[in-house]
């Protein structure tokens, strides 16, 4: 497994990571888990299932390096989608009533790891001296004369 692999995971992952948690972030959506019912979060817990799965089954990497973020992700999504479908209702009375300070400060973690994840993905890895790419290296050079 080499790193384009966890680049091209991780741009499918980072930026999903940071709309969904800028869309859950309480400042922004104050109220979103007041009025979940357990189907809804049984729901969204089979769809993270699967995606961790998916992940863990593609990325189980454990290096040191940022790589192990995308491993990182597969498993929480893996864990919380088995919490969220064997404990819909004590999730979704616990997210409701989580306190904010708590949530907000897991929320950034995830955030960050979400933005780390983006940028690795989508940061130009060029060589020193190799040409860039879409431009190719006869391009006729004009001047104005």
């Amino acid at each position: 497994m080499d790193e384009a692999q966890s680049r091209r995971i991780a741009g499918l992952l980072g930026p999903t990571m940071i709309v969904m948690i800028v869309s859950e972030f309480p400042l922004v959506q104050p109220r979103l888990y007041d009025a979940q019912i357990p189907p809804v979060v049984y729901l969204s817990g089979v769809l993270m299932f699967v995606a961790g799965l998916a992940i863990v089954r593609t990325h189980n990497r454990w290096r040191g390096n940022w790589t192990v973020l995308v491993t990182l992700a597969g498993w929480f999504a893996l864990a919380l989608g088995v919490v969220r479908m064997f404990a819909a209702s004590a999730y979704q009375h616990s997210a409701a009533t989580i306190g904010n300070p708590i949530f907000m400060a897991v929320e950034s973690v995830l955030l960050v790891f979400g933005f780390v994840m983006t940028f690795k993905a989508y940061v130009r890895r060029d060589a020193p001296g190799a040409p860039k790419r879409g431009i190719p290296d006869n391009t006729a050079r004009y001047t104005d004369k």
